[in-house]
This record gives structure tokens, sequence and C-alpha cells, in this order.
């Protein structure tokens, strides 16, 4: 098996690219700056090692068989990885991560989030076509599972993490901004027709909707629950608008994420005696790579991030912004 393994070399595969390219091994051998003979018996090699036929011997030209169109395929796919995995590490030589992970509360807007990511993409560090290289991994996380992706190290960034948050060492910490909630429910739902402000007796005889904390091994945090009270728990808060929008019961959300649903009339809000009105949310990342004494303590894939968001219209995109509104049935 490692002889196989041995004869696919880079310049190998490159051969074969070449070959098929050039349509010719003649040619291939000029490009190659090779003699014919050479690359014929370079060719043999591989197809002995291999224990198959590459290429159709009953052809003037270059002409592959299944098993050479396979290989072709799989070396081009092979070499162009090769070759981004080599930009990768140039990239990290110059301090530009690797990876770089970001958890983002689910009350967030997405589209803030991508538009960042576009903008990431776009940077040309000393004017390289690919840009920083660092691989961005997104992930949502609900109320305390956004600040768990941090201090477990999951990420390397978190946004939106709830203020009852308590600071840990290594890990700085800054606010975002307040996220106005809004009691919201179908025109169709009982409490829609109450007066205001409902209280907790009205609301208790309701199903709630909530979205369910993604934390794994921190506490979960539940919010304006009634003891009691039927609640149907879901993934996101995508799923729970959704819920709500069907009329399977009532619930506080983002006012960015319904305000399109309230002008319209698929969603009504109303007064509640125990309201929460705003929840103050914060952004924070690892201050020092511990555990990692050779790794930079901040990298400039990170730096960027946490310049975009000391601009104050980043920070209020993310809270006040829509994230996208499904179709209402």
């Amino acid at each position: 098996m490692s002889f196989r393994r041995n004869a696919l070399t880079p310049d190998a595969l490159a051969m074969m690219d070449t070959i098929a390219r050039t349509g010719s091994f003649a040619a291939a051998a000029r490009e190659l700056g090779k003699v014919p003979s050479a690359l014929t018996y370079s060719v043999r090699q591989l197809e002995d090692a291999l224990d198959v036929l590459l290429f159709d011997r009953r052809s003037r030209q270059a002409e592959l068989t299944a098993a050479g169109e396979e290989l072709l395929n799989e070396g081009r796919r092979l070499l162009a990885e090769m070759e981004a995995v080599a930009n990768r590490v140039r990239r990290v030589s110059t301090g530009w991560e690797a990876q770089l992970t970001i958890a983002i509360d689910d009350a967030l807007s997405r589209r803030t989030l991508l538009e960042l990511s576009e903008a990431f993409y776009a940077l040309r560090p000393d004017g390289h076509p690919q840009g920083p290289g660092t691989r961005l991994r997104l992930r949502a996380e609900v109320m305390a599972g956004t600040w768990e992706a941090l201090v477990s190290g999951q990420a390397d960034l978190a946004i939106g993490i709830p203020g009852e948050v308590l600071g840990s060492p290594g890990i700085e910490m800054k606010p975002l901004g307040e996220l106005q909630f809004v009691y919201v429910m179908a025109p169709h739902h009982p409490l829609a027709s109450l007066p205001e402000p409902l209280d907790d007796l009205q609301i208790v005889q309701h199903r709630a909707v909530a979205v369910a904390d993604s934390a794994q091994r921190l506490s979960p945090q539940t919010v304006n629950l009634l003891s009691g009270q039927d609640v149907l728990t879901v993934p996101t808060m995508q799923m729970k608008i959704d819920a709500l929008l069907r009329g399977l019961g009532a619930g506080f959300v983002p006012l960015s994420m319904v305000h399109d649903h309230l002008g319209a009339g698929h969603l009504v809000s109303r007064e509640v005696q125990r309201q929460r009105r705003h929840s103050r949310t914060h952004y924070a990342w690892r201050s020092a790579a511990v555990g990692h004494p050779r790794k930079a303590p901040q990298g400039l894939a990170l730096q960027w991030w946490l310049n975009q968001l000391e601009s104050p219209a980043t920070r209020a995109a993310l809270l006040e912004r829509p994230s996208g509104l499904p179709t209402c049935p």
C-alpha cells in the first residue's frame, strides 16, 4: 500500500495534468523540459506502481483510460488542496490564524454577520490575491451557549453574551449594546384580545414558546417563563417566530426580528406587567493563548473583527437589523 502512496507524488500528479492538458507526450515533454522517452518511462513507473493502465496505447494521442481520468480528476483536486494548504501556512506565518471560530447569539443579525464575513474575505493583506487565508467558522448559540463556546475553547470570539454572565480570567469583554424585546403573539391568539397590561395570571394560562439554551455544560438559562406554564421549546429564534405566527403560543422576541411582522399585522405586541424591555449584551474574546506559549495571543484575523466591533454602527446593525423574515403561513 505504501509504495502506491509513494508513487502519487505532486510531481507525478502534475505530470498527468500536463499530458492531459497538452494532448500528447511530446508536447508535455517540451513544456516540462524533458525528452519524450523520459516522460513515457515515468508514466510506466506510475502505472506499474498503481497496477493500472492510465493511457490507451492504441491511440496516437494521449488518450486517458477510465482509471487515468479518475487519477487526473483526483490529482487536480489534491494539487489544488496542497496549494491552498501552502497558502494558508504562509498566511499563518505572517500572523493570520489558520481558523477563526465566531459564536454569535441566535437573536442577533445573521445578515450583518455575513456582511462582515464578506468584507473579511475581501481583504488583500500584502496584496495577496486569495485574501487572509483564515478559515472562518460561524456558529449560532442561544443565551449561555454563546459564553460556553468561548470559555470551553470552541470559539475565539463570542458575540451576544448575556449581561448576567460574570467575567473569567484570560477573557476580555466589552459591551455590545441593548437588545430590545417585545411580547408578541398571533392576532388570533386569545391573549391578543385582552386589555393591557397582561398579568401573570392571564399569561400562565397560555402556552409559551421558548428557545432552548444551547449550553451543554453550564447551567441553562430560563427567562420569562412562569411556574406551571405549558412551554413549547424550539431550537432557534427563527423557529420561535414561525411558531408564534401559527398561534402556537406567545413569547418575548427581539423587536428587530419581528418589526416587519408587527407592521404587517402578522403578529401583535402586548404590554406585560413583568415585561423585560431590554437585555444588555456583550462580546468577548481570549486575551491570551492559554496553553499555547508558541502561539501569538491575538492573531490578525481576530484583531480585524475586534476593530469592526469597535464601530457603533456595526454594533447597532448586529442588534437592530432584522435577520430575515419567513413567509407568513
